[in-house]
């Protein structure tokens, strides 16, 4: 006999699944705005893309949706009070948060200058999921920045994760 989880068994359960913390951005006809997101991954890499999970009830759902086009950026560690400022916690407002100098202005789209990895695709499908739109990104550009800590979420906190050891060459997970 197997339990169902409850909603809080399953948030707890998932608090303690470590995720990279990143920063999705837009800009187009429909505005610019950017959250804070740790449902990010990899689907495949023939065509690059990514999978981004995003809250429906967000206010800047339909922005995403409707401008189609999005920068994920991957945080490194010294970058946490960003991700505070677009999980809406500092209260600063949208608009100001694209003023300061941390954004690459040769960009069509809002890319941090120092995240550990951007990547700027196009949404090529999305599919509803319970509270949540599944945007599948096809990857058109990225760049990695090497060395520095990632920002990682984890048991409801924010870690700094030093690049300690690596899987060697070929072996996959």
């Amino acid at each position: 006999m197997s339990l169902t989880p409850s909603q809080a068994d399953f948030r707890e359960a998932m608090a303690h699944l470590p995720a990279a913390v990143n920063i999705l951005t837009t800009d187009g006809p429909n505005g610019r705005c950017g959250i804070t997101v740790s449902a990010v991954c990899s689907v495949t890499d023939e065509p690059p893309t990514l999978l981004v999970c995003l809250n429906r009830g967000s206010a800047m759902h339909g922005v995403f949706q409707a401008n189609g086009r999005v920068c994920v950026n991957v945080l490194a560690g010294e970058q946490q009070e960003l991700a505070l400022h677009f999980a809406g916690v500092t209260k600063v407002a949208m608009a100001e948060r694209f003023t300061w100098e941390v954004w690459d202005r040769d960009q069509d789209l809002p890319v941090l200058k120092d995240a550990l990895v951007t990547a700027v695709g196009t949404i090529k499908h999305a599919v509803p999921m319970g509270s949540h739109s599944v945007l599948f990104v096809d990857i058109e550009q990225i760049r990695t920045r090497t060395g520095g800590q990632s920002l990682v979420y984890f048991n409801r906190a924010f870690h700094r994760l030093d690049a300690t050891s690596r899987v060697p060459e070929g072996a996959r997970t």
